[in-house]
């Protein structure tokens, strides 16, 4: 059996130890113990991504923002998906240490390789406020991005959904995948204003019988032309 090894660690700021471990050759993100990012949830994040970006493939200057850099799975497809010269791929990412990682232990990450990535430190509502109509679409998923107050999603804080809605252009979409579904999400976000589909996705495509996990696209106003 393979030895699971540590490579990094960080502790963040409630007193808990974000650590980045390798197994088989598959790195993840744990916390106590519990896989927060890696092979359970790079599929749904893969799928956001494809699905955040199908829209706006014709797009000139397509403006993506992403809520975390996790192992970079998300940004490593919508980099793929939109290859406009001018597109502008905003990474949110609060914990300083994870970026770090990426240029040590992941050298082929977008955040290394791709000069259209943009990095800053804040994905609460006053950094999205910044954004005001601006962007093409807005990326989170529940467990792999970075938390909001009260070690909650920031999709629960309603300053942060409303803040992610100004900042969308016309026909912009909030993309958000999760390991589990919430009950009362699409309602949260029709209340925002937002117009939702639900997509689910294999947690293990390849598996023969798999657990879906949810994808939930949230548009503002009318479909982007």
């Amino acid at each position: 059996m393979k030895p699971r090894i540590t490579l990094a660690e960080t502790r963040l700021p409630d007193g808990s130890v974000l650590a980045l471990q390798e197994h088989d050759g598959r790195k993840s993100l744990l916390i106590h113990g519990q896989q927060i990012c890696g092979p359970a949830t790079r599929a749904a994040e893969e799928e956001l991504a494809r699905l955040a970006c199908a829209p706006f493939r014709p797009a000139r200057q397509p403006r993506i923002w992403l809520a975390g850099l996790g192992l970079g799975h998300a940004l490593a497809v919508v980099a793929a998906e939109l290859r406009q010269k001018r597109a502008t791929f905003i990474v949110a990412e609060p914990l300083s240490a994870l970026p770090d990682w990426h240029r040590q232990f992941l050298p082929d990450s977008s955040l290394v390789t791709d000069p259209r990535v943009v990095l800053e430190n804040d994905c609460g509502p006053a950094a999205l406020i910044g954004q005001s109509g601006l962007l093409h679409a807005i990326l989170l998923h529940l467990d792999a991005s970075p938390i909001g107050p009260g070690n909650r999603p920031w999709v629960d804080d309603r300053r942060w959904v409303s803040s992610a809605y100004e900042a969308l252009q016309a026909g912009g979409l909030l993309a958000i995948a999760g390991s589990r579904f919430v009950a009362n999400m699409t309602r949260r976000l029709q209340r925002a204003g937002f117009e939702v589909a639900e997509f689910t996705v294999p947690a293990a495509p390849d598996a023969r019988k798999s657990r879906l996990l949810p994808i939930w696209l949230a548009r503002k106003g009318k479909a982007a032309g």
